[in-house]
């Protein structure tokens, strides 16, 4: 197994809810990272580098100097990471790189939104609303029908197989009190029997949007032995981008997270298999199931028997989205990618409550932007 690469040493997360009301997404972001920093017990002036994601309407411009400000914040390093859902994992990896750099040695990472009934929005000149949108791929269920579509014409796969995934997303998620569906749980009948949104899917394999916030503290791994928490160690990361639109996806069945999660594992000296702990981004269903095949957990168009052979639960031999994953926590926009980071800290952290698996050595982590697109992985380790 490689050497640390860097250590998440503080985690903060907020509750997710439906929608917001007087508050600022750069509210919410302060608090988080009040939350991290203080996990981390660290002092805010111990920070000195800081990575953020780009705000829809409230700040599109200069948002690492805005953030820094009303954090009263200076740091030495800061940036923005655009990767749709894949931007939490893709901070982690990026703030150990800076500090291995000499850049900086505390680095917050920081992710969140506030959600009104009238949601803001940007001017989009991409390729996609000219090529695209007039021809009926509009909006992210579509494009992901038609991924699940695919999988199903090539491979026959079925929909209660996808089904098994909300299920089970709903059923981990009923151990997280702060879960937007805790104590809603739903069976795979009640998946199957949700409306059908985009055929082939159901609403139930659909992200609830929630407005929220979620936040690490990155450090080196010789800082953070001083720490008063456990670290969690970053042992391999990877990362590919291939396209924007599905219509320019290399393949339909098979996305970039395979190279990602190959180049993560290859850096750390892992397998898929050696994972105590899958932590696997879940906007959609199709994107589990393809996760855990390219991961190689089983062969292309076996997802559903895999999934038949294995519990799921924090009580399994193969833990999946012990938080509930976004399918049952809820996706607090870019945030919801950092949810399965934060969860993985928990885990192996030894942190996690009632939901805590029995093994906690080693967690795979992804993170997935637009179509299957933007995809980051991560492996972690226990101190």
């Amino acid at each position: 197994m490689s050497r640390s690469k860097g250590a998440i040493v503080g985690i903060g997360e907020l509750k997710p809810q439906r929608l917001t009301s007087g508050v600022t997404t750069l509210e919410m972001i302060a608090e988080v990272s009040r939350l991290a920093v203080r996990d981390a017990g660290l002092e805010p002036a111990a920070i000195d580098g800081l990575l953020v994601g780009p705000q829809v309407g409230e700040t599109p411009q200069h948002v690492p100097a805005t953030i820094a400000e009303y954090l009263g914040l200076a740091p030495t390093m800061a940036d923005v990471v655009d990767l749709g859902g894949a931007s939490g994992a893709g901070m982690v990896w990026r703030a150990a790189a800076a500090i291995e750099a000499g850049m900086c040695e505390a680095v917050l990472c920081v992710l969140a939104n506030n959600r009104e009934e009238a949601a803001p929005r940007s001017p989009n000149r991409n390729p996609i609303r000219e090529f695209d949108v007039p021809f009926g791929a509009s909006g992210a269920n579509i494009s992901y029908a038609l991924l699940m579509q695919a999988h199903m014409a090539e491979y026959g796969s079925t929909a209660r197989d996808f089904a098994m995934i909300a299920a089970a997303a709903r059923a981990n998620a009923q151990l997280n009190p702060d879960a937007i569906f805790c104590g809603k749980p739903a069976d795979v009948e009640a998946v199957l029997a949700s409306p059908m949104i985009a055929s082939p899917l159901h609403l139930l394999e659909i992200v609830m949007p929630v407005a929220g916030g979620e936040a690490v503290v990155v450090t080196s791994a010789e800082r953070a032995r001083s720490l008063p928490k456990a670290p969690v160690h970053l042992l391999g990361a990877g990362e590919k981008v291939t396209h924007r639109a599905v219509s320019q996806a290399p393949h339909l069945t098979s996305g970039p997270l395979k190279s990602a999660m190959a180049r993560a594992f290859a850096q750390s000296g892992t397998q898929a298999g050696e994972m105590d702990l899958l932590s696997l981004y879940d906007c959609y269903t199709i994107m589990v199931a393809t996760t855990i095949e390219d991961a190689g957990l089983c062969a292309p168009g076996q997802f559903g028997a895999w999934l038949n052979d294995h519990d799921l639960s924090h009580k399994g031999a193969k833990p999946l989205n012990t938080h509930g994953g976004q399918l049952g926590f809820g996706q607090p926009d870019l945030a919801g990618g950092m949810t399965h980071v934060v969860d993985a800290v928990r885990q192996l952290r030894g942190d996690a409550g009632e939901r805590q698996i029995g093994k906690a050595g080693l967690a795979l982590v992804t993170g997935n932007g637009a179509t299957m697109s933007e995809a980051t992985a991560l492996v972690l380790g226990a101190a």
